[in-house]
């Protein structure tokens, strides 16, 4: 699949800014949700998406700050800002009007793991189903180079462009356990080479901190009523697989799924494996 066959050919004016997205499936059919997280982009769904389409419309869109979404100065990329904005998009998509029938299966990928927690959480979004894919849902987070990228952003927004090329380039690449394809690789950091994107990646990264991430749902992880399913990459080196084994056991009833072989970027490590352990959770 080429980088021309994703288009997010439509728009929704959000709380932070333009968001681009786009749906495929059945309009009639049950709906799912795609959540990715940093530093990527509704691209890296796009395997498990259309697979997924078959049966579901799946709704799909890039955060913003990120991708095609609008991005610029004093934009608020705070994972809170980023919940209402889920929240925000599930209403403009008609889900939120009390039917069973057209709640939701929610999956969220990395900091759309969280994404999808506080919405549900603090912002009140109603999900038919919830899926947690490698998310950052415990404290403690980050690796201590992306904490130093945090700390010291307007630092690193200094470096001259082929020093920063050189850091996004390495820092995607290490989200994949077997090594991402090169056109893949090219299309996932582009977004983050022009000037804007440039102080948006170091942006987004200071902005998202546990204080309005993780600290103040991590203990309400108790309250989740709904079936949830935890997926994991057995050879993610950005939140160790381990952190899989405390999640679910913090959640009432959680399915744990751990696909051998896959990096933190399960959707392209096992695009087919987590498909399937998706539809066989949609199907339950």
């Amino acid at each position: 699949m080429t980088a021309a066959d994703w288009n997010l050919d439509r728009s929704f004016s959000s709380s932070s800014g333009e968001i681009r997205w786009t749906s495929l499936g059945p309009a009639d059919a049950p709906p799912v949700v795609l959540v990715h997280g940093t530093p990527f982009s509704s691209y890296v769904w796009r395997a498990p998406a259309r697979a997924l389409a078959r049966q579901h419309r799946v709704y799909v869109w890039d955060l913003p700050g990120y991708g095609v979404s609008e991005t610029g100065p004093g934009q608020d990329l705070s994972l809170d800002a980023q919940a209402r904005v889920l929240t925000e998009l599930l209403d403009h998509w008609g889900l939120t009007d009390g039917r069973a029938e057209h709640l939701p299966t929610v999956v969220g990928h990395d900091f759309g793991g969280c994404i999808a927690l506080r919405a549900h959480l603090v912002h009140g979004a109603a999900y038919a189903r919830l899926a947690l894919v490698d998310p950052v849902a415990l404290r403690p987070w980050g690796s201590p180079t992306y904490r130093l990228l945090g700390e010291h952003a307007d630092v690193f927004r200094q470096l001259p462009p082929d020093l920063h090329e050189a850091l996004v380039h390495r820092y995607i690449a290490s989200g994949s356990h077997p090594g991402l394809h090169p056109d893949t690789h090219a299309r996932v950091v582009a977004p983050w080479l022009t000037e804007a994107g440039k102080d948006s990646f170091y942006q987004q990264i200071a902005q998202n901190t546990p204080h309005d991430g993780t600290d103040d749902i991590q203990g309400r992880y108790g309250e989740l009523d709904l079936p949830v399913l935890v997926c994991w990459g057995a050879e993610d080196t950005w939140i160790p697989v381990a952190r899989a084994h405390e999640l679910a056991k913090l959640i009432p009833g959680a399915e744990l799924r751990i696909i051998a072989g896959a990096g933190h970027l399960v959707q392209e490590d096992a695009p087919a494996e987590l498909a399937a352990v998706l539809g066989e959770f949609l199907r339950s």
